[in-house]
């Protein structure tokens, strides 16, 4: 088996799920596609987020101090090197939170190994 060099990079970040239309809307005008004759191609899974307001957070939702829990939609996609920058700004633009956790790794697509 072969594997073609690329710079590709799947992209995952958890979003209330009123956002994630829009979101995946709006990503897909800054990103090109990555797998020939599709676009707009991301993964979504429903997941519980977790976390605690600390003092001099704005937080979306809940309260400083108190453990939060809530409902959310993971969104995972695959992007070019080239595009990452483009859409953790979007995202950033987007998404609700004071602080989205934004996970980016490098990937190789199936279509790259030969």
């Amino acid at each position: 088996m072969e594997i073609i060099e690329r710079n590709n990079y799947k992209v995952t970040v958890n979003v209330p799920e009123e956002y994630a239309e829009e979101l995946m809307d709006r990503l897909n005008d800054v990103i090109d596609p990555i797998y020939p004759g599709y676009d707009r191609t991301f993964t979504l899974y429903p997941v519980t987020g977790t976390w605690r307001p600390l003092e001099g957070s704005s937080p979306f939702k809940g309260t400083i101090g108190v453990i939060e829990k809530a409902d959310e939609i993971r969104l995972e996609f695959v992007v070019k090197g080239k595009d990452v920058r483009s859409a953790v700004v979007m995202i950033k633009s987007v998404h609700p939170y004071e602080e989205p956790a934004i996970d980016v790794t490098p990937v190789i697509c199936g279509n790259d190994v030969i």
